[in-house]
Formats: structure tokens, sequence, C-alpha cells
């Protein structure tokens, strides 16, 4: 069976590009994308194709993928169609039988409408309440013609049936554990992401600012034509010392990081799963998150701390950890090596029978 994969665009390296290459390395599946910008820092080897490079301005970048993949036509090609993302879906009216493996309904339509929103101002919020309202039946078309959905978490489960009305099983992404270490627990704690508003990084920089004895590295880029670019240079200009941040790195450095730093922090709205603390755990490394979304289905008492989004008690997890970090490890990589590629393909494949 000849699969394709449609996928919405590598702008930036995130978890999602890195579960797309994973998937289409069991599967031996090509890509078909929008931008490809990120391949070069994740030096996939992946056949990829280019549909057409989006508009680099939001909206227009989402209702330019929109349109390229509603235009696209590769029936006579693939005997099999999957679409990851949010915007890869509008290929699905033409390309059956087909998959959805659903990272999330777009937040910007639905859960986080209000959110996003309320922090653009007068103009820009009325601009894309437009845009929401315009884009989200079109959208709502292309989830109608997908043939099964199958969610990366059970939080991702639960919107699914909220904004769509189906029911989806869940399959959890993977992650190679075999490429992750540790070599100590050093000074540092580490913070992978992309620089988006939903990440709330100023959580983790004003924990941080008020534990000067603590430091924190952070690792991640925004692409172009996101709603990121205001964000990111704001969070980014009144740094305190103890807080580096080094750009997006490639994935050689960025398990380097993790085989070095003393734990790792995430404060995600709601993520709809997220990889990094499974990667830290496969690192032995204990992970501070935040009691929301997808974090509850993969970190536990034996390796982190989930708490509320709040400064104070971030903090005071950050300290409690700090103190003996080595002591979550063996629990951090027992966890881990249940989200291991293995698991992922035998899944997949039953999924598709393939």
């Amino acid at each position: 069976m000849k699969i394709g994969i449609f996928h919405d665009f590598f702008g930036a390296v995130g978890g999602g590009e890195k579960t797309v290459l994973v998937l289409a390395d069991i599967l031996h599946a090509d890509i078909i994308t929008t931008d490809t910008d990120a391949l070069q820092v994740l030096k996939s080897t992946t056949p990829v194709q280019s549909l057409h490079r989006t508009v680099k301005v939001p909206p227009l970048k989402q209702i330019s993928a929109s349109l390229y993949f509603s235009l696209a036509d590769y029936r006579d090609d693939y005997d099999f169609f999957i679409f990851t993302g949010n915007w890869s879906i509008h290929a699905a009216a033409i390309h059956h039988p087909n998959m959805w493996y659903c990272f999330t309904p777009v937040r910007a339509f639905y859960d986080n409408y209000m959110n996003f929103k309320s922090k653009l101002g007068p103009v820009r919020g009325a601009l894309f309440s437009s845009w929401a309202h315009l884009h989200r039946p079109w959208n709502q078309r292309a989830v109608e013609n997908i043939n099964t959905i199958v969610s990366i978490s059970k939080t991702v489960s639960d919107r699914v049936k909220e904004f769509h009305n189906r029911d989806t099983p869940v399959i959890y992404p993977p992650v190679d554990i075999s490429r992750y270490s540790c070599r100590e627990y050093g000074d540092f704690w580490l913070s992978v992401n992309r620089l988006y508003p939903e990440k709330r990084l100023e959580l983790q920089i004003e924990t941080f600012r008020s534990l000067p004895d603590e430091r924190l590295v952070i690792v991640g880029g925004y692409a172009k034509g996101d709603h990121a670019a205001g964000y990111a240079t704001r969070i980014l200009e009144n740094l305190p010392s103890n807080v580096t941040y080094l750009g997006e790195v490639g994935e050689e450095e960025v398990l380097d990081l993790y085989s070095r730093c003393k734990g790792h922090i995430t404060t995600a709205l709601h993520e709809d799963f997220g990889l990094t603390p499974v990667e830290a755990m496969a690192s032995g490394k204990p992970v501070v998150a935040v009691n929301e979304g997808g974090f509850r289905e993969t970190v536990t008492e034996k390796t982190g701390m989930l708490v509320p989004a709040e400064v104070s008690h971030i903090r005071d997890a950050i300290m409690k950890v700090s103190e003996y970090p080595e002591h979550y490890r063996d629990e951090c990589i027992r966890q881990a090596e249940k989200f291991d590629i293995p698991r992922f393909e035998r899944e997949i494949r039953d999924m598709i029978l393939i």
C-alpha cells in the first residue's frame, strides 16, 4: 500500500513536525506539504513534495495553505491518505480512503478563540474574528470529508467530540527513546517549545526571575507568518541574567541539552499532548508542568510535578525538584518507554490495517 501524508507546513521545529517524520518513516510514506524551511534543521531524508510556499502574513498563511491543499490532486499516486495539522484536511474531499491524525481542532476557532481575540486589540481582534467566522465553516466542511479521525491524546479526543461531534480513538505520538541519554544533572533547567503566546513563556521567565540561584535555558523559534513574532519580541527583550535564549537549534544540540539539564519546565495552555516532557523523561529528567491538558496524561508524581499555572506554584515546584532531581530518574525512563516508536507503529498499522 502506497501512502501519502498531507502536512500543513514545516515552518518551525515542533512536536508535530517530528511526529510526521516518524509516521512517514515507519509507513514508508511520502509527505505533501507547503513550506519546508524546518526540514533543514530536522535533517530529514524523507521524500517531501511542496505544493507551494504560503503567504507569510497571518491569516493569509493559513488561508493560502488551505487553498493549496483544497486544489491538490494525488488520487492516482497513493492508495491511502493521512492528514496531519489543521489546514491539510482541505485535501480530504477527493483523497480517499483517508485518516486524520488529529493534533487538535483549530484552537483559534474553538477552545482558544476568546483568548486569541482578547490579546489582539480592537482592530486586529475584529479582523481575527472576521477570519475565524469565515474560515471556521470551511474547516468544518473539510472535517466532514474525513473517513477516520485518530486523536493524539484524550485531551484532543474530548475537543474533537465537543467541536466536531466525532468519537475518536487515541494513539499517543512517539518518541525514539534510544536517542536520549542522561549524562548529568547540571546547573540549568531546560524549556523547549515554539515561541507562541499559548506556550506562556512569561510564566517561566518570571519564575526564574524570582529564583536568581537557578538557571533557565530556552530553546525554540517560530515560523514566519504565524502569530508569534510580536509575542516573541516582547518576552525576550527583558530577560533576567539567569535566563538564556538559544533560539532554534539542531536536534543533536537539543539532545545534548536534555542530557545535561537538571530538569524540564513547560507551561503551555491546555497543551494538546506535549512531546517535550516525554523527551525529557527519556533523558531521565524530571518535569515541572502546569496541571492542564495533555501534560496530565504523561507527567506523574513519580516523574515530576503538576502545578497550577501561577508563578508562585511553579517556583515552589522548581525549588522542590531541584533538591534531588536524580530521585526521579528511573521512573522517568520507565514512563517514557510507554511512548516509544514500536508501540506507535503497532497501533498506527492496526488502525489503517497494514
